[in-house]
């Protein structure tokens, strides 16, 4: 099992002190969130909490993934980055194609990109684009960023986006793996269809049981059943080495954890604690599993 450091609602000025302390505890990966801007009135219903209420505020910190990726991969040498995850809708593809191919060329092929369509109608709608019909876009999206970062002149012609062709160099020298995010049936769909792993929100193990099974069946469906597949997990009700264990039993690849909240830490700790409850989880977890 691989473990990433999710830093959603760490002040900013944490970011690259905690990738480096990451790295030096043997974490794989770290875990970016990604909120365009907080709307004082929202039409969504937020669809990972049970009364849909948002859990951030209008004051909580939130950097763009992409910079954010950049900044602590510049201070590190081996852990990587992805982003967890990225909401596809108000973004076009070509512009994010080039964020992309910049941060997988600048962290030296130590990013990933989970994606997902978003809950907020306003982050589309006031990004320029209709909330509606966001499953669509997002699968025709998904084939533009893998068209455009595999390299070459490419052009695209489809319902929602098009372009004659096109390059933008370097490529990567490896592939970009695609998580895909979300609990949906459309959501596993994708992930099993065309994804390179599939990335939850908050779930207790039970349920991410019958989701990862459904995965398995899904993957087998579309032929990919042998194909390496990502299984990056926020678990909320198993901690611990023995907890970890049965993630792992059950066909998490990756545990997504929050030291310092088990620790009852806030996320607004001061840094010093941040990193004593990152070396303790090294020591507890990492290297006894």
């Amino acid at each position: 099992m691989k473990f990433t450091l999710g830093i959603a609602l760490s002040p900013l000025d944490q970011l690259t002190s905690l990738a480096v302390t990451a790295e030096e505890c043997g974490f794989t990966s770290i875990a970016l969130p990604d909120s365009i801007f907080f709307a004082e009135h929202t039409e969504g219903s937020y669809p990972y909490t049970p009364d849909g209420r948002r859990f951030w505020d209008a004051d909580t910190p939130w950097a763009d993934p992409m910079v954010a990726a950049a900044a602590m991969g510049a201070v590190t040498s081996t852990i990587r980055f992805y982003t967890q995850v990225l909401k596809l809708d108000p973004r076009n593809p070509v512009l994010l194609a080039r964020q992309v191919n910049s941060v997988a060329n600048l962290t030296s092929n130590r990013f990933g990109l989970g994606v997902g369509l978003g809950w907020s109608p306003e982050e589309s709608q006031w990004c320029g684009t209709p909330f509606r019909d966001r499953g669509a876009r997002a699968d025709e999206a998904i084939e533009v960023l893998k068209l455009i970062l595999g390299g070459g002149m490419v052009s695209y012609s489809g319902k929602h986006f098009a372009f004659e062709k096109l390059r933008m160099s370097p490529a990567p020298a490896e592939p970009v793996p695609f998580y895909v995010g979300g609990h949906t049936e459309p959501a596993l769909r994708r992930a099993a269809r065309i994804g390179d792993g599939w990335s939850s929100a908050m779930m207790r193990l039970a349920d991410l049981r019958e989701v990862i099974d459904r995965l398995g069946v899904l993957r087998a469906e579309y032929g990919r059943a042998d194909a390496p597949f990502e299984i990056q997990a926020v678990c909320v009700d198993q901690f611990g080495l023995d907890g970890y264990r049965r993630q792992a039993d059950i066909g998490v690849t990756d545990a997504i954890v929050v030291p310092w909240v088990t620790h009852r830490a806030g996320f607004d700790a001061p840094l010093q604690v941040k990193q004593d409850a990152l070396h303790h989880f090294a020591d507890e977890v990492i290297t006894k599993i």
